[in-house]
């Protein structure tokens, strides 16, 4: 009796996440659709070089929190309102200083490593959004942890409607000043909807918990959660560091064997805007999939069934590859269709075909990374992060200088997806053995 309660908790979970995330997702979707055509190939080649930034202050703000916090609160079972109360003035302290060092340091990244000083601008926007999206980061853990994921999953879908709002109404007023403009408006708009994102999820606390705020740190909780936030987090810096230096190594050794400015702007936009976007299309699946895995596995293995462990892994790795498999054939079958229905654009269609074959391996990977940290594994996921980071760069810069163009970066992506999903694998054999 108890293991049928436990099962459709973690069924009722899963189903809520994959419901939200599907309506999330189209409005998203649209709001893609529509950037894309306002900034058109050039803008989003700049939007491109500027993910890798954004994607490393995202792991900055985000801290692996809502996976750390999910867990303690999982196991425990209690104090996760003295939980919540310790790490928001911490984190919102850490928020602001990382804005201020942003600020300091976006002149050299924009000029001395992304090669491209309108970028400037767009780095302070991006350091603006950290503080927003730690507090995000929290309340988001707290939710998971009770596995309570409604709160999550309407917070989100209207965050993405509101982004979606404030962009179709602003974005001809914006675009009419210059790209630049645009991207700074579409960064500060994602700051403001994390606000609204936040106001949502708090209505949903219980309002004892509300009406007793006390802003008392218990350094105990913090301990607890940045035990397995820090290893978490410092795999995914790796990861985000060769991610942020991916753009810039790419950049300097095509330009040193004679590709011009224009050509690799245009190129890593058509690889990164249509190519991987069109292809990885469903991720979203498997990101909420392993969302609903952590504190169901770690209740699980902190009660030594390992057995389980095993079985709640292979269902999501099933359902996730059976998701990202069929929806990569109908895409490699009729990309014309998608990418001119999508953005008006052929472009893209050689990358898409060769990507293919490996997409899958993108969602498997995401699980298994998960399923690692609500093992207790954060340090071995980080080893393995760190082996495959280097041998992303290096394939980056040997095939640049083989001149091969932005297939060099293609062909990185492929033997990364390779290896990480391997070594992920192996390590989650070890642990359940």
């Amino acid at each position: 009796m108890f293991n049928k309660i436990k099962n459709n908790i973690f069924l009722k979970s899963t189903l809520v996440l994959l419901f939200g995330g599907v309506l999330g997702k189209l409005v998203g979707f649209i709001l893609r659709i529509i950037i894309t055509r306002y900034l058109k190939t050039e803008g989003m080649g700049l939007f491109s070089l500027l993910s890798p930034t954004s994607s490393f202050l995202t792991v900055i703000a985000t801290f692996s929190l809502p996976t750390a916090i999910s867990k303690v609160i999982s196991e425990k079972g209690s104090n996760s309102k003295s939980i919540i109360l310790s790490l928001l003035p911490l984190f919102i302290f850490l928020g602001i200083i990382v804005f201020i060092i942003i600020v300091i340091i976006s002149p050299f990244l924009a000029n001395n490593l992304l090669k491209n000083e309108d970028l400037y601008y767009p780095i302070i926007c991006l350091g603006l959004t950290v503080p927003f999206i730690s507090v995000s980061s929290i309340i988001k853990g707290y939710f998971w942890g009770k596995q309570h994921m409604f709160p999550y999953m309407l917070s989100n879908f209207i965050e993405q409607l509101s982004r979606l709002f404030l962009i179709v109404l602003f974005i001809n007023y914006f675009i009419e000043k210059s790209i630049i403009h645009t991207i700074c408006f579409i960064i500060i708009v994602n700051a403001i909807c994390e606000v609204i994102s936040q106001i949502v999820m708090i209505l949903f606390f219980p309002k004892k918990s509300l009406q007793s705020i006390n802003f008392k740190i218990n350094f105990d909780d913090i301990k607890s959660v940045l035990k397995i936030s820090i290893p978490a987090t410092f795999s995914k810096i790796i990861g985000s560091i060769a991610y942020f230096l991916e753009p810039i190594i790419l950049t300097n050794i095509l330009l040193y064997v004679g590709y011009t400015k224009q050509y690799i702007v245009y190129e890593y936009g058509v690889i990164n805007a249509y190519a991987l976007s069109l292809l990885l299309m469903p991720q979203f699946f498997t990101q909420n999939m392993a969302t609903s895995l952590v504190p169901e596995l770690s209740k699980h293995y902190s009660n030594g069934n390992k057995k389980l462990c095993y079985k709640r892994i292979k269902q999501i790795l099933l359902l996730s590859c059976a998701i990202g498999g069929i929806s990569t054939i109908i895409i490699t079958i009729f990309p014309e269709f998608f990418l001119n229905i999508l953005y008006h654009t052929t472009e893209g269609i050689d990358y898409i075909r060769l990507l293919s074959p490996f997409t899958i391996l993108f969602y498997a990977e995401y699980p298994l990374i998960n399923a690692l940290q609500a093992l207790g594994k954060s340090a071995e996921a980080m080893k393995c992060t760190i082996i495959t980071s280097i041998i992303r760069l290096l394939s980056i810069a040997i095939f640049s200088l083989l001149k091969v163009g932005m297939y060099s970066l293609v062909i990185s992506i492929i033997i990364n997806l390779i290896t990480s999903t391997y070594m992920y694998y192996r390590e989650i054999r070890k642990v359940l053995s």
